[in-house]
């Protein structure tokens, strides 16, 4: 029932859609929620136009009413390997909903609710991936989570885990400032999209290529298509490479020029990490590795690679994607709003910069904007083609560009040092760096060992442990007669409730006749006499100390640190250790550490661990219990 409700969706995709939070069905309906589409994406032209999509672009469509699900506009966006992407369209959705505050917005994955997941630490307990469909929205600009109370209506289907949209849109429209998400809620999603659309910028990497001129060419008219043709590179298959294995029918390596290539920092990763040899017949050959533009070579010989695999599976049919679509008064409505916003940062009209800005916007404009829906998608190979006829290459226009080029980006990010890792896995743990000061370090080993018992004492279900910090309180029972009846269990009181693991250590060692009828005669005086639970408490004490007798004959109890002992308790124990015939049974035993123990064997688990996840370091930090280093650890366990 489930996966009729929601579509199953690829791993590397996302699925947002906007409701009008008041009925909207009917023709008037759908008329303002494409008014709506159009208006947001040219409300965000400026940030759409210069953002480079890994797969694809954020697009919004109208979608008909379907079953339960009103009308809505909407879309799915594959995003490939880089998450940012996903993130950027929930601040997207954020702002749009703020902007216009007639939508609702719900975001999901193949994950679900993965708002949730980003918040999992301050979720109420009863929401669970089960009842949690249909009961997250972002509305004007903040989260909403609708109660699980909400659904208990008379008039709503009492057997429903889960409301209805058009149910939760009119909850929404009438009573949203009673659903508004708890404030850890909210802010566990804003600091995961915080940062927007500042950040921008610095997700972007500028680095040199050498390339065939017709690319320099494609990139400068649709500069998104360098997503297309790193991810034909880095995703090739030994077929791919057949059309690289002669001399490139596209791009030949004969004209090539230097050109800065703007690329996302996940592409220019999975570009530059890249291992490959290009095949001799290519035409494309490096320079040695000490020459000083070898990164550009090389880069460009990868990018080229890609292109012409995206060219070698073109459909050869002339696609009618450069439709006239920049001349209509939608395309007039998103240029000025592109000027309002200062997209053009004061460039001159006609200049190099506003032209290429100019480019950047008219490939968002053509790719999320002036697609009609039941248009069928042009492949990248096509859309190259069709640029590189209706573009003419000036050679020596590029080679001019090329001599006074600006830097590129720095590429030191892609190395991350052990102590940056550290820092980032704290600041997602939501934890300071550790003080310098030896005072804060001096760490509490009773804290440990309370906090270990505390945890142990907790109760543990299918679904997991208990932390300590449980809010279930709730008092422990004793149950007399069952603890009497596991006593009798364990003491052997019934020779008859004897199982089978009894009845091989009874053949094991050989217990004579005789002493089957003594245990026999015990039994039964046992049963005869009803004892009270304090006689049988006692009785087990004197069980465990008959044990621990025998036991301090053998090399166990070595393995134990037992509790200091004055000075008659020593001489005691010395006597004891004398020999069986020194009278060790009278000897005073000194009782186990249970604390001291407990902490020794932590310390060793986690100095095992060598610096890497464990059981120990696991347990003991989710209590809010942090060990020092292990380089600290080894000295103060020896």
């Amino acid at each position: 029932m489930e996966a009729l409700r929601r579509p199953a969706l690829p791993e590397d995709a996302v699925r947002y859609r906007l409701f009008a939070a008041a009925a909207a069905e009917g023709p008037g309906g759908e008329e303002l929620l494409r008014r709506c589409a159009e208006l947001a994406l040219v409300r965000f032209a400026p940030l759409l136009a210069s953002y480079v999509w890994h797969r694809q672009p954020f697009r919004l469509r109208y979608v008909p009413r379907r079953g339960q699900t009103p009308a809505h506009i909407g879309g799915t966006t594959v995003f490939g390997d880089n998450v940012e992407d996903e993130w950027f369209i929930v601040y997207l959705l954020r702002e749009i909903t703020r902007e216009f505050p007639g939508l609702a917005a719900t975001i999901d994955d193949n994950d679900g609710e993965f708002l949730l997941i980003e918040a999992a630490d301050f979720l109420p307990k009863w929401l669970n991936p089960e009842n949690s469909e249909n009961r997250v929205f972002f509305y004007k600009g903040e989260l909403h989570i609708l109660p699980l109370t909400e659904t208990w209506e008379q008039d709503w289907d009492l057997c429903a885990a889960c409301p209805t949209i058009p149910e939760a849109l009119a909850l929404l429209s009438t009573r949203s400032e009673e659903f508004l998400a708890a404030e850890p809620i909210r802010a566990a999603v804003d600091k995961r999209i915080h940062g927007y659309p500042e950040k921008i910028p610095a997700s972007l990497h500028r680095a040199r290529c050498s390339l065939p001129a017709g690319i320099v060419a494609v990139l400068r008219q649709r500069p998104s298509l360098v997503a297309a043709a790193v991810q034909a590179f880095y995703l090739r298959d030994p077929g791919d490479l057949r059309a690289c294995r002669r001399p490139f029918r596209v791009f030949p390596a004969e004209q090539r020029v230097l050109a800065l290539v703007t690329f996302t920092r996940c592409l220019y990763a999975q570009l530059v990490q890249q291992q490959f040899v290009p095949d001799r017949r290519s035409g494309y050959t490096l320079p040695a590795p000490s020459h000083p533009q070898y990164r550009a070579y090389e880069l460009g010989m990868k990018l080229a690679h890609g292109f012409e695999i995206l060219c070698s599976k073109s459909s050869k049919a002339a696609p009618d994607a450069k439709r006239n679509v920049l001349s209509g008064p939608l395309w007039e409505r998103f240029l000025r709003s592109l000027k309002e916003k200062d997209y053009f940062k004061g460039e001159m009209e006609g200049s190099a910069k506003y032209l290429e800005l100019l480019h950047m916007a008219e490939d968002h404009f053509q790719q999320s904007v002036a697609e009609p829906e039941s248009s069928v998608e042009v492949s990248p190979g096509d859309e190259i083609l069709a640029v590189l006829q209706t573009t003419s290459i000036d050679l020596k226009e590029f080679e001019r560009e090329a001599a006074c080029l600006p830097p590129e980006d720095d590429d030191s990010w892609l190395d991350i040092t052990p102590d940056a890792l550290d820092q980032m896995l704290k600041e997602t743990r939501n934890e300071s760096l550790p003080s310098t000061n030896e005072e804060e370090q001096n760490h509490d080993l009773e804290t440990v060992a309370e906090s270990m018992k505390a945890f142990v004492s907790k109760v543990s279900t299918h679904e997991g442990a208990e932390m300590p910090w449980s809010s279930d309180d709730s008092q422990v029972t004793f149950d007399v007669d069952s603890f009497t009846e596991a006593l009798d269990r364990i003491l052997g009181t019934d020779s008859e409730e004897l199982d089978s693991d009894d009845l091989d250590e009874e053949e094991e060692f050989d217990f004579s006749d005789g002493d089957d009828e003594d245990l026999d005669q015990r039994g039964n005086q046992r049963q005869e006499q009803e004892e009270s639970p304090e006689e049988l408490v006692g009785s087990l004490k004197a069980y465990m100390n008959e044990m621990d007798r025998e036991l301090a004959q053998t090399n166990v109890g070595k393995s134990f640190t037992t509790q200091k002992r004055g000075a008659s308790s020593g001489e005691a124990a010395t006597s004891g250790r004398a020999g069986p015939d020194c009278g060790a049974e009278d000897a005073e035993l000194a009782p186990v550490d249970v604390d001291m123990n407990l902490v020794a064997n932590l310390l060793q688990s986690y100095s095992a661990q060598a610096g890497l996840a464990g059981p120990t370091s696991n347990i003991l930090q989710s209590m809010g219990v942090n060990l020092p280093e292990n380089t600290e650890l080894t000295g103060s366990s020896s």
